[in-house]
């Protein structure tokens, strides 16, 4: 979605108000959980829905 919208991850980062170190941790999966209201404001800012950049995988 970042790269649709021509939006870097650094103006992504400083847009939502956190570090960029934590939205790699989102954007690589590495993350245990997002909140919510974040949720909602990566999807406000890039115009999309939360389908759009979430993905489920089965654990092994």
């Amino acid at each position: 979605m970042l790269a649709k919208r021509k939006m870097q991850s650094k103006e992504l980062a400083e847009k939502l108000g956190i570090t960029p170190a934590n939205l790699s941790i989102l954007k690589t999966g590495k993350a245990k959980g997002i909140r919510f209201d974040t949720l909602e404001a990566i999807c406000n800012i890039l115009d999309c829905q939360p389908g759009d950049i979430l993905e489920y995988r089965e654990e092994v």
